[in-house]
């Protein structure tokens, strides 16, 4: 799997990144209540939606921050994680914003596999934020029923967790690219999301402090980013 970026993401341009990202949703928010203010009927679940994804991508980036200040595993505490068990919770936390966007969140877990070597909180806050930037970019990028997969694989290097989808664009060269761009222009990730994307490099910042790095993977000939994880030894070894 290639790395998305050579070097850790400036927490500079990830802050301009998520002001960027923040501006749509708030937007929103702000549309729909100037409506509500002239007496017309607004959909209060998709208020709700979008105001509770924009926070959960700020606590993301705050945590990504504190950990990159405070040092990576220094102050990170890893312990056994179940692979199906994040990436349920972490299609629960995406499940409003999905429904919002018109996504189709499925399930992919190819297999049975022992804990992980991660902390589960960070793991989470990765995908989760990974999984609403492709959410919100996904139905710009096709017209047709579009889904989103969650997904779990083996692989010679580990075991492989990530989110999916039929977009040959989630590759390589478009995250090397957007890594570069970040900070500088509006739309660095050209190809996948007309939005800065902040929530893709908020979850490779969180990775980064767990030593892991956001790549490019493909699941069930499907396109995706995610995260190589590593089997518990301790475990492995009762």
């Amino acid at each position: 799997m290639t790395q998305a970026a050579d070097k850790p993401i400036l927490s500079q341009d990830l802050l301009l990144g998520l002001a960027e990202q923040l501006k749509l949703p708030l937007l929103q928010i702000a549309r729909r209540s100037e409506l509500a203010s002239f007496g017309q009927e607004v959909d209060n679940a998709a208020i709700q939606a979008t105001a509770d994804s924009a926070l959960r991508l700020i606590d993301s980036y705050l945590l990504g921050v504190r950990l990159a200040e405070e040092g990576s595993q220094q102050s990170l505490a890893l312990e056994p994680v179940s692979v199906s068990s994040v990436l349920y919770d972490t299609a629960h936390e995406l499940s409003s914003l999905a429904k919002f966007y018109g996504v189709h969140l499925e399930l992919s877990i190819a297999g049975k596999y022992g804990p992980v070597t991660a902390n589960k909180q960070a793991l989470q806050a990765a995908l989760t934020s990974l999984g609403m930037s492709l959410i919100e970019a996904l139905p710009a990028l096709d017209s047709k029923d579009v889904t989103l997969q969650l997904g779990a694989h083996r692989s010679r290097y580990g075991i492989v967790a990530g989110l999916y989808a039929d977009t040959p664009s989630l590759n390589a060269d478009t995250l090397r690219r957007g890594a570069e761009l970040l900070g500088k222009s509006r739309q660095p990730l050209v190809g996948i999301t007309h939005s800065s994307g902040a929530g893709i490099f908020v979850a490779d910042t969180i990775l980064q402090a767990m030593q892991l790095r956001l790549a490019p993977t493909r699941h069930n000939k499907l396109y995706g980013l995610g995260a190589v994880l590593q089997p518990n030894k301790q475990l492995q070894l009762v």
